[in-house]
């Protein structure tokens, strides 16, 4: 509107509104500073109060520019305005009501308020520096007093670290005497233990010293007699310990007594050419002392307790296997036993029978009725060869548990897995396929009945594995002296995580009551008696391969 003219003279901003929120006139100053400007109530969404008027009602009114268009009255605030998203200025508004019109004049004050912030700040700061000043001479000399002392500290805490940390004696004391040497100079450095004939030198640091490990040494009488007292000895020498040969200047001599209770472990002799009084150091040697004589024997009887352990397992393990054997050999037995004793029983009636059908066979030619004689004859001839597989089972039973066989002898192998295929033909007769790939292999040194046993467990756990029909394939070979055994099956396959148990006493996934556990690990200790080894690799779902190895003599 022309009559607000005279405001574009105004360096200030201004706008014009009327009781119904329409701007009926912005000045050039305005659009420069407010660009961004669309309508009065973006414009008021924008702006706030410094210190918002919460007498007003209405939410409008919590705002400057609503405030200034609704109020009654001319009205000055001090308001923030948001520029951009980063950037906020600060505008004195006068507020000027001239009958329905609100003529809003923003006068930028952004960096006076700036400034106060900045003068209220540093004002503030300077404060807080003139309390620094103050205090700085007494940290100052709080520091000087704490530097020394926190030295001490800290060689102490890294010491006790090293001996907290370790339990190795020879660790421990390597990095003790380093420690102790960097910090009092020294260019010789060693622990003695304490033995009858004075002090015998366990560990050293400094290349001139290496040489002395294991030498014995004794001290001047004064000497003694301080460390017998469990008290560091400081004194400056010409010679290092008694008999030695003199030095050609004088140096410092500490030597500090390693205790535990009562009684001198060893000692910690430290050499160096800074002669100088010692009263703050003597208190961390003190600290040390006490912490590395408990180390020294904490240490001990770790290692005497890792020993203890290590033989015990060695005798645990030694049991296992003597149970084992005990075991093994208890169940040979007496499958020797029962085995004997069924041939007996079996012998005997099979006898008989065999007897009658030589005496049938005899007298089937005079039967005058043909039909009647092939009937019988074909009976006598199934009879026969039932009589004569029933003891060739027996023969296998007694040769299997061979109990007279107990010396190394010359076997073939691929007999004595023919052996083991006769007597668990219940187990595949029907439904598994066994395959033989028989290699051309010499006669081997063995115990027989034992190496039936490997092979008569591997194969019936083929057999178990297998559900419904499916296939075992048995290989032997022989090469670079060694006899080579190769059993796989299409079984369900051994889980990867119970690979490495399977061949542990005890250890079955046969179930309670079904498996001892004892199968494989009594295989292992028969192989590793003919100096081979049994492996096993098997996938879930497609079958299982174990390969024997024994070495031929």
């Amino acid at each position: 509107m022309r009559k607000f003219d005279f405001f574009s003279q105004f360096r200030d901003a201004v706008i014009v509104t009327d009781n119904k929120y329409n701007v009926v006139y912005k000045n050039h100053s305005f659009d420069r500073v407010f660009k961004n400007f669309t309508d009065i109530k973006k414009f008021s969404h924008n702006s706030n109060f410094d210190i918002c008027p919460l007498s007003n009602d209405g939410i409008e009114n919590y705002t400057p520019i609503f405030n200034a268009i609704n109020s009654k009255e001319d009205f000055f605030s001090r308001i923030s305005y948001q520029i951009t998203p980063s950037e906020i200025k600060y505008f004195d508004l006068t507020a000027i009501k001239r009958s329905k019109y609100t003529i809003m004049i923003f006068s930028d004050v952004t960096e006076q308020v700036q400034n106060e912030a900045l003068n209220k700040r540093l004002k503030t700061l300077t404060s807080g520096v003139e309390a620094l000043n103050a205090e700085n001479e007494e940290l100052r000399k709080i520091k000087q007093n704490a530097q020394s002392q926190a030295i001490r500290i800290a060689l102490i805490n890294k010491v006790s670290n090293i001996i907290r940390e370790s339990i190795d004696i020879s660790s421990i004391l390597e990095s003790t005497l380093s420690e102790l040497s960097m910090m009092f100079g020294t260019y010789n450095a060693y622990y003695a233990s304490s033995c009858e004939d004075g002090f015998k030198i366990e560990e050293s640091f400094g290349d001139t010293v290496r040489a002395k490990c294991g030498q014995i040494v004794k001290f001047d009488e004064v000497a003694t007699k301080t460390i017998a007292g469990r008290e560091i000895s400081v004194s400056n020498c010409l010679m290092e310990y008694a008999g030695a040969k003199p030095l050609k200047q004088p140096v410092m001599r500490i030597i500090v007594p390693v205790h535990n209770m009562q009684n001198v472990t060893g000692i910690i002799v430290l050499l160096t050419r800074q002669i100088r009084e010692l009263p703050d150091e003597i208190e961390i040697l003190e600290a040390v002392s006490s912490q590395l004589g408990s180390a020294i024997i904490r240490a001990e009887l770790y290692q005497k307790n890792i020993r203890t352990v290590n033989e015990l397992q060695k005798t645990l393990k030694e049991l296992k296997e003597t149970q084992i054997q005990l075991i093994n050999s208890e169940k040979m037995a007496s499958l020797g036993q029962l085995v004997a004793g069924v041939a007996h029983e079996i012998n005997t009636p099979v006898a008989s029978i065999k007897s009658n059908n030589g005496i049938m066979a005899k007298f089937i030619p005079k039967i005058t009725d043909p039909e009647i004689a092939d009937i019988l004859k074909e009976i006598n001839e199934i009879d026969a060869d039932a009589i004569q597989r029933i003891s060739n089972i027996v023969v296998s039973l007694k040769k299997f548990v061979r109990l007279d066989e107990a010396e190394l002898q010359e076997a073939d192998i691929n007999k004595e897995l023919d052996l083991t295929l006769n007597l668990i033909r219940h187990e595949t007769k029907n439904r598994i396929d066994v395959v033989k790939l028989y290699g051309d292999i010499p006669m081997i040194k063995c115990y027989p009945n034992m190496l039936n046993q490997v092979f008569t467990n591997i194969l019936v756990n083929a057999c178990q594995a297998i559900e419904g029909n499916g296939k075992i394939t048995i290989s032997t070979d022989f090469q670079d002296n060694k006899l080579i055994v190769k059993i796989k099956d299409t079984g369900r396959g051994i889980p990867e995580d119970a690979l490495h148990k399977i061949f542990t006493a005890g250890y079955t996934t046969k179930g309670v009551g079904v498996g001892t556990g004892l199968g494989l690990a009594i295989c292992t200790k028969i192989i590793e008696k003919h100096k081979g080894e049994i492996k096993v690799n098997s996938e879930v779902g497609v079958g299982s391969e174990f390969i024997i190895t024994i070495c031929s003599e």
